[in-house]
């Protein structure tokens, strides 16, 4: 009777039950799980080195404003809007006091970097050639 047990306890393993491991599949579709993981991880191996490209740019920047002299921060800020700026503006986009805007302005005015106009209660700061046309003399508008 102990030869009916063995052939059960095969019988539970036959290819049957597990037709995968009987027909070698089971190798080709983990393999295939792996080919798939692979990619995958390669996929976001490259958009992270993008990303990382990407920031750097950033980090770039703000080391270059880091090592800007403020005279140089002040004249890129005009520049940037387009060669205008009200000086209660340019006190509004950095964090710097009035009063240091204020002697900041006047060196590079002195230096001929800019030009300070009075409008009403407030100064326009321009950048050489940006001035308006009417601010200028005759001979100036002339040239």
């Amino acid at each position: 009777m102990a030869a009916p047990t063995l052939v059960l306890e095969f019988s539970l393993f036959s290819p049957s039950l597990f037709p995968l491991q009987a027909s070698g599949l089971a190798h080709i579709a983990a393999l295939l799980g792996m080919i798939v993981l692979a990619l995958l991880g390669s996929l976001l191996a490259i958009r992270d080195r993008l990303d990382d490209r990407s920031s750097l740019g950033h980090e770039y920047e703000s080391q270059r404003e880091e090592f800007m002299t403020d005279q140089e921060r002040v004249h890129q800020l005009i520049s940037e809007n387009g060669g205008r700026m009200k000086q209660s503006r340019i006190v509004d986009s950095v964090d710097w006091s009035k009063a240091k805007v204020s002697r900041l302005l006047a060196e590079l005015e002195e230096d001929g970097q800019i030009t300070k106009l009075r409008l009403g209660r407030e100064n326009l700061v321009c950048l050489p050639g940006h001035e308006p046309t009417a601010s200028k003399s005759p001979e100036q508008s002339n040239e």
